[in-house]
């Protein structure tokens, strides 16, 4: 995934390329440091995903929108951005943003943002006819009822922060290492695992250790 990083001042630009750079399958391709630069670099490199920030020296970045859409129809585009008046808001929604987040951020907004974005290109992808559920959580329509809908037996928080420490394991977790992690039972983690390859949140697929025994393994979809 090629992502480009539209931000005037540099030390910010810095950090979120390193954040960035942890993150398996993302390629940094080009930083711009202003709205000139922003156009230039965008119709260049044909991101996949451009981070923007709205106060820049030249022009703001969300009067750029257009033209981006123009330069590079493919290019999905988050706001990073102090700016929180309902005029920018508004135009940034209204030209299709993916997400906006407003600074300061903090590193667990811009990693679920981020990983958030990577699942929805994945299903994009891979899908060929999509379910109402699958559109729902696209469009993001979905966040509220999923909480409520969850079954007995599950805590939407607690669900939550095993499906963040899933998505950190890209090499797979086990129900032992969650039940670890969460300080609960074993069967407990269990079921939190199972339950997100239910709804098609993970995967899993048995492994035999050296000694044979079978064990199921978590996998983030």
């Amino acid at each position: 995934m090629k992502v480009m990083i539209s931000e005037d001042d540099f030390r910010v630009a810095n950090l979120h390329e390193q954040f960035l750079n942890t993150i398996d399958d993302v390629d940094v391709v080009a930083k711009a440091a202003n709205a000139e630069e922003t156009l230039a670099l965008v119709e260049e490199q044909q991101p996949d995903l451009l981070l923007l920030d709205v106060y820049m020296p030249d022009e703001l970045g969300s009067h750029l929108l257009p033209r981006i859409r123009e330069k590079a129809p493919q290019t999905d585009v988050i706001m990073i951005t102090a700016a929180k008046d309902k005029e920018t808001v508004e135009h940034s929604l209204n030209y299709g943003v993916v997400d906006y987040i407003i600074k300061p951020i903090t590193i667990e907004r811009f990693q679920k943002t981020i990983e958030d974005y990577k699942k929805r290109t994945d299903i994009l992808n891979k899908t060929e006819e999509f379910s109402q559920e699958t559109l729902d959580f696209l469009l993001n329509q979905n966040e509220e009822s999923k909480e409520e809908e969850v079954p007995k037996g599950i805590d939407p928080l607690t669900l939550k922060k095993v499906e963040r420490f899933l998505m950190s394991e890209k090499e797979g977790v086990t129900a032992e290492q969650v039940s670890e992690k969460m300080g609960a039972s074993k069967t407990t983690a269990r079921r939190y695992l199972e339950y997100l390859v239910s709804t098609d949140t993970a995967a899993a697929e048995m492994k035999y250790g050296r000694v044979g025994r079978p064990e199921r393994k978590y996998y983030p979809y």
